[in-house]
Parts: C-alpha cells; structure tokens; sequence
C-alpha cells in the first residue's frame, strides 16, 4: 500500500522526481505531444522546410482555422504539435522576444539565441510548485548569418538541434525515413518532397490539401507554400491525390 500511496505522490507533484529519477508530468507531457497531429522540419542547402499535418477533424471544422505553422520573425519561423493552447503561449512568447530583441540592439535574433529562451521558460514550468509542463513540443527554424539552423523544443526545456526531425505522432516512423533519405545538398523541393514522403510512410490517407506548408530563405524569408506548389510536391513524392481524396470519403 504505501507503494502505491508514493508513487501518487510523485504522479501528482509536477516538481518531484521519482526514486528512479523520472518526473511523471513532463512524461505525460510528452505523450499529449506523441498524440498529436505530426509536424515535420527539414534543413536544406538553401534553407529551411516546415510541412505539417493540418487535416480537420470534421467536415464542418474550416480548415483554414487549423494553425501549425507560424511566422516568428522575417527569418523566423515555427511549427507545433500537442496541446494547441499550450503552443499558442510559447508562440507569442517567442515572437515579443524577437521583437523586443530587434527594438534593443537594432538587430535579428538568432535561432539558437531565440530557442534557448523560449526552452528556459518552458524548463521554470518543471521545477516549480503551481504550475504544470506545457503539452506542446515546437520546433524553431530560420536563417543565421545566411546559414539555415533547426532546433527542437519539448515539454522538459531541452532544446537540440536537427538536420531534419518530427515533433508529434508518428515520430519512431518518420524518423527513420529522414535518416536513411536525408542529404545535406538537398533543394527546397527536394525537403518538401522528402517530408510528404515520410508522412506518407506513417498515413497513407491524406491529401495536398491536409498539409501546411512553409519555407525559409535567405533570399524570402518566411513563406507560406501556396496550395497548388504543395499539390506539385504531393505528385512529386509519388502519391495520387485522387486515390488519397477516396480514401477520406469512405472514412466519411
């Protein structure tokens, strides 16, 4: 019994380790990320891809309403998986720091500088009594001095950085496919290409019109991927958007 007693008392405490070491909430944290919808970050040599899965959960959901990815900064950008709430908070965090950064010194804040700032915020929610982690894991992407740079951000503060990575479901499969497939000379096309792919390995039923897409440069910035170039990638990686539209209906 009184195993069992403590082992509640390190379940509800958010500030607790546990005898073996784990903090439970930043755990079940991150299984509220592993249950969501797939976001997908890709470095490439001219910049950096995002792709996300943005399927509505009813046909009388907008899909426009649906927000995986956003616009940090001119060269900045961010896409989320998890808890919506949750990431709309670190969201708005890191776009006031880069603001703030760019009135202060005058200057772009830089991936790693802008990441590490939003991870120690979501580090404080772990380790103090009245609050809880946050359900969302966001990956952080844009250009420093012409150079493409990728991080990651999860629900206990760790921030790393990725060649290519998955936050949300389906992660052990997508993976995988960026680890056999990704190559450092690969084009902006070539990144959009090989995330639908990957997300092809993990759900064969969904459509161009599921995914959101973005890309950062140099040269543009931010960019949201129109519908039709989206399509053209979607073709590309060898899927039928007729077959994939099937499917949906019959789910219907």
């Amino acid at each position: 019994m009184m195993g069992g007693n403590d082992q509640q008392a390190y379940d509800r405490g958010t500030s607790l380790f546990s005898p073996d070491g784990r903090i439970y909430q930043v755990e079940y944290a991150r299984e509220a990320v592993s249950r969501g919808a797939p976001s997908l970050g890709v470095r490439t040599a001219d910049g950096v891809v995002f792709v996300a899965m943005s399927r509505a959960t009813s046909s009388l959901m907008e899909a426009e309403s649906i927000e995986k990815l956003h616009k940090l900064d001119d060269h900045l950008g961010t896409a989320s998986a998890g808890h919506v709430a949750d990431a709309r908070q670190l969201i708005d965090l890191a776009r006031r720091q880069a603001q703030g950064n760019r009135l202060r010194y005058g200057e772009p804040v830089g991936v790693e500088t802008l990441t590490k700032f939003v991870t120690d915020h979501i580090q404080e929610n772990t380790q103090r009594g009245g609050t809880r982690p946050y359900g969302a894991a966001l990956l952080i992407g844009g250009i420093d001095d012409g150079e493409p740079r990728l991080y990651a951000a999860d629900p206990s503060g760790t921030p790393n950085e990725w060649k290519a990575t998955v936050i949300g479901g389906g992660r052990s499969t997508i993976q995988g496919v960026f680890e056999d497939e990704w190559e450092s000379d690969l084009s902006l096309a070539a990144g959009i290409e090989l995330c639908v792919g990957a997300l092809a390995e993990h759900d064969d039923e969904f459509g161009p019109e599921d995914l959101a897409v973005a890309t950062i440069t140099e040269a543009d910035g931010y960019r949201p991927v129109p519908e039709d170039e989206v399509a053209d990638a979607y073709a590309a990686a060898g899927l039928e958007a007729d077959e994939a539209d099937g499917a949906d209906d019959e789910a219907e």
